[in-house]
């Protein structure tokens, strides 16, 4: 089969947008636009994607940096036809050429992989829509025998055709060869001035090519975005069918409407999870798993049986089976959680392992540490890790005990079995099995006047 190469067409300035960014590069689901759209090009295994770029050209590269892409200029925009021009000396004579929009995120590779396969010299795939109001479309023209024969805008068409519900969505493939034979006759004499990829239909139709038309499972597939109103629209089919999926592969939510997946979530069986919570980037969440209300997870690991408890975040972060987090906790990226440990309100960890039954309860920082199994930190204790310009480590062995208010100031080891007292400054490592006290000594001062207002 010959080469595929996907276009993109990604130059508009999206005035309506209202913004000093590139339409493009809005996001859905977390995601810009024109990255959903290369991803699902990259998923239907193209040679290469060719990117017409224009307004905003250094922005959208920048942002697009790991992606493989090669980017083309369309200094003016004078019309679809004439931005898919633009990569003609790029395409291989024998390629089929797929043209997508940087503005049309959400069309399934299920959807365009129908439109691809199949073609030939002999074809050219057209992807449509019928709509109950077509407002704004280009119109299908059909001929009595059902075979699509042109497409017409609607600024350019009849009464007659404008009753048509059939659609044009923009989409289309078709052969290199072809478009290098077509793109060159495109007239701009056309109620926009512009050059249309639409024309070309017509050109097929006479030159006695097949037309094969497919068309998505669901309209907000090929819904394009121009206002924040529609890209909120797309948002929320996208998450509402995020939901459905996530509850048919076993998960229970508290309020399908209230849920956000941005990026790729994959769970387990028997999942709960309240409302307000956010899934970034790749979350992989285990059975049995529960979740409170305005959590947020980031590129992180949930196993079996954890209970995660309302307004946590979790940055890159691995929780062992049946450990608990939160309230009010943070894990930052680095954090390791093991079996049965537990990371309680207003905790803060970061590039921390903490072994199995260990507990760091409440209102603690502990960063760039290793606590062994069944340690205990008490309450308001915090690991001095940074000196202001390098950052050091501490190491609590099995069992030991941190009493509240300690501060354990990095390097610093406390051997397995050892006890910090309440309110020590830990300079010093300890070994095992001693208790460590490190206070000022404690003066009672008598006939002390207390400060009055002035």
């Amino acid at each position: 089969m010959s080469p595929l190469h996907v276009v993109i067409l990604a130059a508009g300035q999206g005035s309506r947008m209202k913004s000093s960014l590139p339409k493009v590069l809005h996001k859905v689901a977390g995601r810009s636009m024109l990255h959903h759209v290369i991803e699902t090009a990259q998923t239907l295994g193209a040679e290469k994607v060719h990117g017409v770029i224009g307004h905003g050209a250094d922005q959208v590269r920048e942002a697009s940096k790991a992606y493989s892409v090669s980017w083309v200029m369309q200094e003016q925009q004078l019309g679809t036809g004439h931005a898919v021009a633009q990569t003609l000396p790029e395409l291989p004579d024998d390629a089929r050429v797929l043209v997508l929009y940087g503005d049309v995120p959400l069309t399934t590779a299920q959807t365009l992989q129908g439109l691809v396969q199949g073609l030939d010299e002999t074809t050219l795939g057209l992807l449509t829509v019928t709509l109950d109001n077509p407002q704004g479309y280009g119109r299908i023209l059909r001929d009595q025998a059902g075979q699509v024969t042109a497409i017409v805008e609607q600024k350019d068409a009849s009464p007659e055709q404008l009753a048509v519900n059939e659609v044009n969505t923009g989409i289309l493939a078709v052969s290199a060869r072809h478009l290098k034979a077509w793109l060159p006759q495109l007239s701009s004499s056309n109620a926009q001035g512009e050059y249309y990829l639409t024309d070309i239909i017509a050109m097929a139709v006479q030159a006695g090519m097949t037309v094969n038309v497919a068309q998505p499972g669901n309209p907000f597939e090929v819904q394009g975005v121009n206002n924040r109103l529609q890209l909120a629209e797309l948002e929320r089919w996208y998450q509402s069918r995020e939901a459905e999926r996530l509850m048919t592969e076993g998960a229970t939510l508290a309020d399908p409407s209230r849920v956000d997946v941005r990026g790729e979530l994959t769970i387990g069986n028997d999942i709960l999870i309240d409302v307000n919570v956010v899934f970034n980037g790749k979350v992989t969440l285990g059975s049995h798993v529960s979740i409170g209300p305005g959590c947020v997870i980031t590129d992180s690991n949930i196993a079996d049986g954890v209970h995660i408890h309302a307004n946590s975040v979790i940055e890159q972060s691995n929780v062992g089976p049946n450990a608990n987090v939160g309230p009010f906790a943070r894990l930052r990226p680095g954090t390791q959680l093991a079996a049965n440990s537990k990371v309680g309100n207003f905790v803060e960890t970061k590039n921390t392992i903490v072994g199995e039954g260990s507990k760091i309860n409440h209102l603690s920082y502990v960063g760039d540490a290793t606590l062994g199994a069944n340690v205990n930190v008490g309450a308001g204790t915090i690991t001095c890790n940074y000196d202001g310009v390098n950052k050091y480590k501490t190491v609590l062995g099995d069992g030991v005990f941190v009493g509240s208010n300690s501060a354990l100031v990095a390097p610093v080891t406390i051997a397995a079995g050892a006890t910090v007292g309440a309110g020590s400054t830990i300079t010093k490592d300890v070994p095992e099995q001693q208790l460590a006290v490190a206070r000022g000594r404690q003066r009672n001062i008598s006939g002390w006047q207390k400060p009055e207002k002035h």
